[in-house]
């Protein structure tokens, strides 16, 4: 590739400045929207799954083999059909079914219970022993949970937050296809439908680069926190 095409398609690129920019606050609108549901309520999903296991704290067999059929239930779907099967939810708490928020809608629900096995996994990594010995010590649930479950495993659910959240940077890509904007969209309406090739590599190597970002960060931040 001589330099005067590469000049060009630096030019094309330069122009697509602002295009490029909505995007990227589109997929990090759509991310940060799905991430915070799974947190919110993904993340407590997780611990009951945990907590009503056999021989865990509250143990339930009857709640969480229901928990459990229902997050499994929502993992099967692919995100493309969940997208489609959500939209009459999604246009009565959104009023729309185009853009980054409506877009959410569906990225949340698939969020949640793709974080609450993570936690689940993450807290059964936990020595029996160590919550045992909280339970000998007189320590109540409560404090079970917050001191003794999510702190031991805060390095294993920041490292699971981490792959979320590169998994779901690829869900906002399918999500933009459809509708939702952001940099799938981006790469689809030029890439594929005007041809321009470039527009397309230079979205996926920003991808690639964002996704390196997330996992650096992830893993600096888990590395700091863990224990061992």
């Amino acid at each position: 590739m001589d330099t005067v095409t590469l000049n060009a398609i630096w030019q094309d690129l330069s122009m697509m400045g602002p295009e490029i920019a909505q995007a990227l606050l589109e997929t990090a609108l759509m991310l940060g929207l799905g991430l915070a549901a799974a947190l919110l309520l993904g993340g407590p999903l997780g611990i009951v799954l945990y907590l009503t296991r056999p021989g865990q704290l509250f143990a339930h067999r009857g709640l969480h083999g229901v928990l459990g059929w229902l997050v499994n239930l929502v993992r099967s779907f692919p995100f493309i059909i969940l997208m489609v099967s959500l939209v009459p939810l999604t246009r009565l708490i959104v009023g729309s079914t185009i853009g980054p928020v409506a877009a959410s809608v569906p990225l949340a629900f698939a969020a949640i219970p793709y974080f609450a096995r993570l936690v689940e996994q993450t807290l059964r990594e936990i020595p029996r022993g160590v919550i045992e010995a909280a339970e000998a010590m007189g320590a109540s649930p409560w404090q079970i949970i917050r001191k003794v479950l999510l702190g031991e495993a805060r390095a294993g659910l920041i490292s699971s937050l981490t792959i979320l959240t590169i998994s779901f940077l690829s869900y906002t890509a399918v999500a933009g296809v459809v509708g939702g904007g952001g940099i799938g969209d981006l790469a689809i309406r030029y890439g594929y439908y005007r041809f321009q090739t470039d527009v397309m590599v230079a979205m996926v190597l920003l991808l690639v680069i964002i996704v390196q970002v997330i996992q650096y960060i992830g893993n600096r931040l888990a590395h700091r926190l863990d224990k061992r």
